[in-house]
């Protein structure tokens, strides 16, 4: 399967603990580079994540957002640590005997660092629940992924069949151009009172023939289009070899132009550098 460099996945996660959203957004790049934003409390997770993408991925430039928001009413109970304040009121009623003076209230000892006490959440069960949408967050990710590498991938294919078209076009009119080239080639000799030799005639005609013959260019495109339709049915990681066979493409629709002896010959010429780079386009975003 083909999959886009290019996608989108959002999701909500909720417990009893709060309440957490993944977001996971990518576009194209030639290596797979990861960018984690993550509340502090959660940094732990991130090299977990990274690898998780490492397994998954192979290209792009992937943006990984992670928004936490603890439940409020989780941590309302407060519990008082007795014996801490029993220790700060003894020690403030040694100071006030010592001293003579000074009283201490009961909402004093209850700010005093550590008398009230929350209970903290479980981390190991906050993480667990993360990890796991996490990776459900991915699942959409890379599924949105092939969704748009599936469209890319019949783009192409309608492009390949179009350059396979012009091939057979520009096949089909290469004996009705030479007879062309022969007759014009003729003309001219005749136009200027040349004696001919039939044999020096047909030189000349073999040696015009072999200049504009395209028929190896030709044959070459039949080829890349036929090898670019099995690289898109064989899928995976396949940008990069994509990407080479539109360099192959360009190198035969140039000597194809160069080549040229009529309009029809440049027109198609044309039509194939349009086709091949609107190909190009679409591979760009291809894992």
């Amino acid at each position: 399967m083909i999959h886009s460099m290019t996608a989108y996945a959002r999701k909500e996660i909720k417990g009893l603990w709060g309440t957490a959203v993944w977001e996971i957004r990518s576009v194209n790049q030639r290596y797979l580079e990861t960018y984690i934003r993550m509340p502090e409390q959660f940094r732990g997770l991130e090299p977990i994540i990274r690898e998780r993408f490492r397994q998954r991925l192979a290209r792009g430039k992937v943006e990984c957002n992670l928004r936490f928001e603890a439940n409020a009413s989780a941590n309302t109970e407060l519990k008082i640590n007795e014996e801490l304040a029993k220790q700060v009121i003894h020690a403030a009623k040694w100071i006030k005997e010592m001293s003579g003076e000074g009283n201490i209230g009961p909402f004093q000892v209850l700010q005093w660092p550590g008398v009230m006490e929350t209970p903290e959440q479980d981390m190991d069960v906050i993480n667990k629940a993360l990890l796991q949408g996490f990776d459900e967050t991915v699942d959409d990710f890379i599924a949105a992924r092939a969704s748009e590498g599936e469209n890319m991938k019949a783009l192409i294919e309608t492009r390949l069949d179009a350059i396979a078209a012009e091939a057979v076009k520009v096949r089909a009119r290469m004996p009705e151009i030479l007879q062309w080239q022969r007759e014009r080639l003729i003309t001219k000799l005749e136009e200027a009172k040349l004696e001919l030799d039939a044999n020096r005639v047909e030189q000349e005609i073999i040696l015009l023939a072999q200049k504009s013959d395209v028929a190896e260019e030709l044959d070459r495109l039949d080829s890349h289009v036929t090898e670019t339709k099995k690289i898109l049915k064989k899928g995976g990681a396949c940008g990069r070899r994509l990407d080479f066979m539109m360099q192959e493409f360009n190198r035969e629709s140039n000597t194809l132009a160069s080549k040229s002896i009529s309009t029809d010959i440049t027109a198609s010429g044309v039509e194939l550098k349009v086709l091949i780079e609107q190909m190009r386009e679409q591979i760009q975003n291809i894992e």
